[in-house]
């Protein structure tokens, strides 16, 4: 007699879900690239991120009625597949969303090394390599107890930018960088350096297309994913400001862009102390960000597979953890790969990219979607025009990184 297949564990309401989300936007982004993205954009790198926002959140909508449709654990890959019916690019856009996953932890373990050397000196590679392990681990003992790691360490980051944004406050009433150089003049060297900082202020912002892939896992999916999406966004933007703001009126661009801890190195110059406890938050930031990629990837390859898309193997469920365990290792080797094959700035670049990509198609899936199929009942509604905003704000973003990037 054939035993029934274990299945996926409906336990995530929507604190859950919100402190997902929020643990994979802001540990993957702020704690990692804040001084990369000054090294571009320089003091109009809060433009560059508010950009990044406002081309992202009509994306973020549009995966918010295409869950509330579909809560599947494929996302992605299966919105391309009801929008637009191409099999193949169904399948690429699965792999890709699952490859821009991987590539992002890997961003991440890059910035963990930065802040563990903090504390003590060890091997890039070798503190890469433990990371990841220790997350695949964590990753296949289940999802609630995931979720709930991830939740805890999302307070802990939150309170981390917080900290910052406190200890930086008088730099708001009395700044030491002049408002007016701030604000970009419409110029072509300007207009240029905000659109590259924002595509790579883009990879700060990603963490709100990942929710939707333990969509099995969450309970009253139509109702949860709209409100835990939209809150993460408009939380991390606000956040995001403060922190460049702070940020750029404490260290100099040169300092924020060679720093490989920079929230540690903010903190030190604020209040002229010892790093530890910064250091010690934006360590386990970033250790959350990690987590959260591994298991959006992980479930990506899971719902592939139970779609014959991918080797049924790594459909596999386990009876006692009730989590695909062959699917979470083999990210989790992937995920070593990339991280000791390239650099931060190119992984942050590769991600941006692939992910605008995505959700360019996402969008366009949308617009097929609406204009042939009936609304189900319960579903999120948003207007036409919002998928097309989307589609073609995420092609103006990609159009001015290949026309004004020269490097």
């Amino acid at each position: 007699m054939k035993m029934a297949q274990a299945k996926l564990s409906r336990e995530v309401g929507v604190a859950l879900l919100l402190f997902y989300g929020l643990g994979n936007i802001l540990g993957a982004g702020i704690y990692v690239l804040v001084g990369k993205v000054a090294g571009i954009a320089g003091y109009f790198s809060i433009f560059a991120f508010v950009l990044a926002c406002v081309i992202l959140v009509f994306t973020a909508l549009s995966y918010a009625e295409l869950v509330s449709r579909y809560p599947v654990s494929a996302g992605a890959a299966v919105y391309i597949e009801e929008g637009i019916g191409v099999r193949s690019l169904s399948i690429g856009v699965g792999l890709m969303m699952a490859v821009a996953g991987l590539v992002s932890a890997a961003t991440i373990a890059h910035g963990f090394a930065g802040y563990l050397r903090q504390f003590v000196y060890i091997d890039t590679s070798l503190s890469m390599i433990i990371l990841i392990a220790v997350l695949v681990t964590i990753a296949i003992l289940g999802i609630k107890a995931s979720v709930v790691v991830a939740g805890i360490l999302t307070v802990v980051e939150i309170l981390g930018l917080l900290l910052i944004i406190y200890y930086g406050f008088d730099t708001i009433s009395m700044p030491l960088v002049n408002y007016k150089e701030l604000i970009p003049q419409l110029r072509f060297s300007d207009i240029s350096v905000i659109f590259l900082g924002a595509f790579l202020a883009v990879y700060a912002f990603l963490g709100f297309e990942d929710m939707v892939n333990i969509a099995e896992e969450v309970r009253e999916p139509s109702k949860t994913f709209p409100l835990a999406i939209i809150l993460a966004l408009g939380i991390s933007t606000l956040l995001y400001i403060l922190i460049v703001f702070v940020a750029l009126q404490t260290l100099s661009l040169n300092e924020l862009q060679h720093s490989t801890a920079p929230f540690a190195d903010i903190y030190k110059k604020l209040t002229g102390r010892d790093p530890l406890v910064i250091s010690m938050i934006a360590t386990f930031a970033v250790i959350n960000g990690a987590l959260i990629q591994l298991i959006m990837a992980s479930r990506i390859v899971y719902g592939m597979a139970t779609k014959g898309w991918l080797p049924s193997s790594l459909a596999q469920v386990s009876s006692r953890t009730k989590t695909p365990i062959y699917s979470t290792v083999l990210v989790g080797l992937i995920t070593i790969a990339f991280a000791l094959l390239f650099e931060l700035v190119a992984l942050a670049s590769y991600t941006s990219m692939l992910i605008l990509i995505v959700f360019t198609l996402i969008n366009i899936s949308l617009i097929r979607i609406k204009s042939a199929k009936p609304l189900p009942q319960g579903v999120m509604n948003i207007p036409l025009w919002v998928p097309w905003a989307g589609m073609l704000l995420n092609l103006l973003l990609i159009t001015a990184k290949l026309f004004f990037d020269k490097g």
